[in-house]
């Protein structure tokens, strides 16, 4: 009888474990639940060129704001309009202005202009050429120039690093200073301003070209020549109009921004999300 007696209590005792722990389980799987739906979500998705800013704004946002969760990603500029446009991300961000094609399949797109941005021509530190002419820099990448010293530099090839098609950064560096000519083959693609900076840090005859805010220790910028007068890419030359590879920065939604996504907009571009942008290393807009 003691031997079943017990048996009765363990019995009992596994039970009420039983039932505490499923107890616990629900309540932290509706505690969840609940959690989650208090909690608003915004997606950010696009240019890399852009993604420091609003990543960096996102976390100052978050910090003020503990019951909206913001999840930004790169991807290049394409991937962003594409993914607002298709109902995919909630905001894409962009390094240059809608293309036609893009105008006429998403035609309810608005863009607000967040910052600007000079594009810096980078090279290795060792290299000793420190300015180009605009000129140059599309012979270098349409192929007319294909060794340093055609430039003013010593005996060593060019490595051209271009950025893949679907950055914004190319598509302004093909209009604005390509004039629409074609790339040279051959030259090595990479996917963001990261990418292409590594890269030519790491190879002494590269030249490629990234956002102001990419520009540090690692690489050298090359000064612009125009006519006679070198301009260097700082945020003042970009400001006073003088360097001449300059752009606006966006965000895109679908439709007119409402709701959490207005105000992550929103403060983005009040004095605290424009310090955020000078921080990064752009160009402030307010």
């Amino acid at each position: 009888m003691e031997e079943v007696g017990k048996k009765n209590k363990r019995g009992v005792a596994i039970g009420a474990a039983t039932s505490i722990v499923g107890i616990v389980i629900i309540a932290a799987a509706l505690g969840g639940w609940f959690e989650d739906k208090n909690v608003q979500t915004i997606t950010v998705m696009g240019s890399t060129t852009v993604l420091p800013i609003v990543q960096r704004a996102s976390e100052a946002y978050m910090e003020k704001h503990s019951d909206v969760d913001i999840r930004v990603s790169g991807g290049g500029s394409s991937v962003g309009i594409r993914a607002v446009g298709e109902g995919t991300a909630d905001i894409g961000m962009a390094s240059r202005d809608l293309k036609s094609s893009e105008k006429k399949e998403y035609p309810s797109l608005k863009k607000t202009v967040i910052a600007r941005d000079g594009i810096a021509i980078i090279v290795h530190p060792d290299n000793p050429v420190s300015s180009l002419t605009l000129e140059q820099i599309r012979g270098i990448y349409n192929g007319t120039y294909t060794n340093w010293k055609d430039v003013g530099g010593p005996d060593m090839e060019i490595v051209v690093i271009n950025r893949d098609s679907a950055s914004g950064t190319r598509e302004f560096f093909w209009k604005h200073v390509m004039h629409k000519e074609n790339f040279v083959e051959g030259a090595l693609e990479k996917n963001s301003n990261a990418a292409v900076k590594l890269t030519v840090s790491q190879t002494p005859g590269a030249i490629g070209y990234v956002g102001l805010g990419y520009v540090d220790a690692s690489v050298k910028a090359i000064k612009i020549n125009v006519n006679g007068e070198l301009i260097e890419p700082t945020v003042a030359n970009v400001l006073n109009g003088s360097y001449p590879i300059a752009r606006s920065l966006y965000l895109f939604t679908n439709g007119e921004p409402k709701g959490v996504v207005k105000e992550f907009i929103e403060f983005i571009l009040s004095p605290e999300g424009q310090k955020i942008v000078e921080d990064e290393g752009f160009v402030p807009i307010r």
